[in-house]
């Protein structure tokens, strides 16, 4: 198959996906694009939004039309490593009376993960699940359990209630991927959703895309070529946010800018971003339309800017209008 033809195939699977979520979710056609260019990625997500947005919903129905194992983590301040890992009981042979270990796994080997609340656990679980996302495996009692692949971890958080939270660390804030925000829906959205959830029908989803296909498509996306202009975009996009040799309009408003791999993650989303519209071929606007769920979680906003109420996403706003494009 030649590569126009698989770009072109990877644009009808995103298709039938999203006609497929349609079914029950409404609206959230952006929310959907990144959680798959996260996916394809092979990249994790950070969802942030208030209660009552359908993000289990979205998660757990993606879930099912990708033909995915899922499982859902309630994150509290008391959850333990082990209860996110396994851990190891002690049974014994009827028949021989000996007695060895057995590893229980943990809802971490699933395919899709929905860390719900991360940040009410302890740092300790945190970096347990974050270590798991970066290596992909789990070591329990000096033995290491390789996690299924594809392995995509969705973690929420709620941005109105903050007492007795865990924030995560900045440096693993940025292991994330992408962060997507949810936000309310319009009021013609609304009354849909009122009308489909109170009514007796549920819809039933199909499987549109198997785990080996999604592996494959993490495989190909990766192959697409970069032209040195659209690279360039992206490196100097992520520079402008850096001290000391920033752009001073972007740097006042910041106490830390974006790394390297703020670039790196910029170039591949923008790759899927191609990919998933059937282009085989990478433009500056592809950059520009990931660079809000790319940047907005790795950019750490001064006092100055929040005494003046100024987002991560304003400063993005006025980097992408600063930054020159050739």
């Amino acid at each position: 198959m030649r590569d126009t033809e698989k770009v072109k195939l990877i644009a009808d699977k995103f298709a039938l996906i999203r006609g497929e979520l349609s079914k029950v979710i409404v609206g959230q056609e952006s929310v959907i694009k990144q959680l798959l260019t996260a996916l394809f990625a092979r990249g994790h997500s950070l969802i942030v939004g208030v209660p009552g947005l359908a993000k289990t919903m979205m998660v757990s129905s993606l879930a099912q039309a990708l033909d995915l194992k899922f499982s859902r983590i309630q994150f509290t301040p008391d959850l333990m490593p082990s209860d996110i890992a396994g851990t190891d009981v002690i049974e014994e042979n009827v028949s021989s009376g000996r007695k060895n270990f057995r590893f229980i796994k943990g809802p971490v080997f699933a395919n899709i993960i929905l860390a719900d609340e991360i940040n009410r656990t302890p740092p300790k679980t945190q970096a347990a699940l974050l270590e798991a996302m970066q290596e992909h495996q789990i070591t329990a009692a000096g033995k290491t359990y390789k996690l299924d692949e594809p392995f995509f971890v969705i973690g929420t958080q709620n941005p109105i209630e903050q007492e007795g939270t865990y924030p995560l660390p900045e440096a693993q804030l940025d292991r994330f991927f992408t962060q997507i925000n949810i936000y309310y829906p319009t009021e013609i959205e609304e009354r849909e959703i009122v009308l489909r959830t109170t009514s007796p029908e549920n819809a039933k989803l199909k499987t549109v895309i198997s785990g080996d296909e999604i592996r494959d498509i993490q495989e190909f996306v990766r192959k697409i070529p970069v032209p040195s202009s659209a690279l360039e975009y992206a490196v100097n996009l992520v520079k402008m946010s850096r001290h000391p040799d920033g752009d001073p309009e972007i740097i006042k408003w910041l106490s830390w800018g974006a790394g390297p791999r703020a670039s790196q993650s910029l170039v591949l989303a923008g790759k899927i971003n191609a990919a998933l519209d059937g282009r085989f071929s990478v433009e500056a606007g592809d950059v520009k339309a990931v660079a809000y769920p790319v940047l907005r979680h790795r950019l750490i906003v001064n006092f100055s800017a929040e005494a003046e109420g100024i987002s991560t996403d304003d400063i993005i706003k006025n980097m992408l209008e600063r930054a020159p494009e050739k």
